[in-house]
Protein backbone atom coordinates (compact mmCIF):
# COMPACT_ATOMS: atom_id res chain seq x y z
CA UNK A 1 0.00 0.00 0.00
CA UNK A 2 1.35 3.29 -0.92
CA UNK A 3 0.16 6.89 0.14
CA UNK A 4 1.72 10.05 -1.10
CA UNK A 5 1.74 13.60 -2.35
CA UNK A 6 2.56 15.99 -4.74
CA UNK A 7 5.72 17.28 -2.39
CA UNK A 8 6.95 13.33 -1.96
CA UNK A 9 10.25 12.95 -3.29
CA UNK A 10 9.92 10.86 -6.27
CA UNK A 11 13.39 9.31 -5.45
CA UNK A 12 12.43 8.26 -1.72
CA UNK A 13 9.38 6.01 -2.94
CA UNK A 14 11.57 4.26 -5.22
CA UNK A 15 11.95 0.26 -4.12
CA UNK A 16 15.22 0.05 -4.12
CA UNK A 17 15.38 2.93 -1.45
CA UNK A 18 12.76 1.51 0.50
CA UNK A 19 14.18 -1.90 0.63
CA UNK A 20 17.52 -1.08 1.96
CA UNK A 21 15.49 -1.19 5.71
CA UNK A 22 15.60 -5.14 4.99
CA UNK A 23 19.41 -5.00 4.63
CA UNK A 24 19.92 -2.12 7.72
CA UNK A 25 17.62 -4.84 9.82
CA UNK A 26 19.92 -7.55 8.67
CA UNK A 27 22.93 -5.98 9.11
CA UNK A 28 21.87 -4.61 12.60
CA UNK A 29 20.92 -8.33 13.86
CA UNK A 30 24.98 -9.85 12.73
CA UNK A 31 26.14 -6.95 14.82
CA UNK A 32 24.94 -8.26 17.66
CA UNK A 33 22.49 -5.45 18.08
CA UNK A 34 19.47 -7.12 18.12
CA UNK A 35 16.14 -6.42 16.61
CA UNK A 36 15.91 -3.51 14.98
CA UNK A 37 12.05 -1.73 15.38
CA UNK A 38 12.89 1.57 14.02
CA UNK A 39 15.44 3.37 11.84
CA UNK A 40 15.42 7.06 11.19
CA UNK A 41 17.38 8.60 8.35
CA UNK A 42 17.58 12.48 7.80
CA UNK A 43 17.90 14.19 5.25
CA UNK A 44 19.19 17.99 3.90
CA UNK A 45 15.05 18.36 2.54
CA UNK A 46 13.34 14.96 4.12
CA UNK A 47 13.41 12.51 6.51
CA UNK A 48 12.38 8.80 6.45
CA UNK A 49 11.03 6.75 9.39
CA UNK A 50 10.52 3.13 8.94
CA UNK A 51 9.54 0.66 11.38
CA UNK A 52 9.38 -3.26 11.57
CA UNK A 53 6.21 -4.44 11.72
CA UNK A 54 6.91 -7.66 9.66
CA UNK A 55 5.72 -9.12 7.46
CA UNK A 56 5.12 -5.12 7.03
CA UNK A 57 7.53 -2.49 7.02
CA UNK A 58 5.96 1.08 7.45
CA UNK A 59 7.51 3.76 5.93
CA UNK A 60 6.66 7.66 6.64
CA UNK A 61 8.71 10.29 4.35
CA UNK A 62 8.79 13.40 6.29
CA UNK A 63 9.89 17.01 5.43
CA UNK A 64 12.92 17.75 7.48
CA UNK A 65 11.18 19.58 10.12
CA UNK A 66 8.39 17.26 10.74
CA UNK A 67 8.15 16.15 14.53
CA UNK A 68 9.63 12.86 14.51
CA UNK A 69 8.60 12.09 18.33
CA UNK A 70 4.80 12.40 17.40
CA UNK A 71 5.45 9.86 13.92
CA UNK A 72 7.01 7.59 16.59
CA UNK A 73 4.28 8.07 18.75
CA UNK A 74 1.65 6.77 16.11
CA UNK A 75 3.34 3.47 16.39
CA UNK A 76 0.58 2.38 19.26
CA UNK A 77 -2.44 3.57 17.42
CA UNK A 78 -1.42 2.05 13.81
CA UNK A 79 -0.94 -1.54 15.94
CA UNK A 80 -4.50 -2.50 15.79
CA UNK A 81 -4.69 -1.83 11.65
CA UNK A 82 -1.37 -3.17 11.45
CA UNK A 83 -1.94 -6.12 12.59
CA UNK A 84 -5.29 -6.35 10.34
CA UNK A 85 -3.20 -6.17 7.59
CA UNK A 86 -0.60 -8.40 8.44
CA UNK A 87 -2.90 -10.96 8.96
CA UNK A 88 -4.12 -10.41 5.49
CA UNK A 89 -0.76 -10.70 4.07
CA UNK A 90 0.20 -13.59 5.31
CA UNK A 91 -3.31 -15.06 4.46
CA UNK A 92 -2.52 -14.19 0.59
Amino acid sequence: MKVGTDKTPEHATRPNFISTFGLAIDQGSKLGLGKTKTLIATYSQYQVIQMNKLPLIVTFITSDSCNTGRILSLEKQLEPLLAEIAYSVSEA
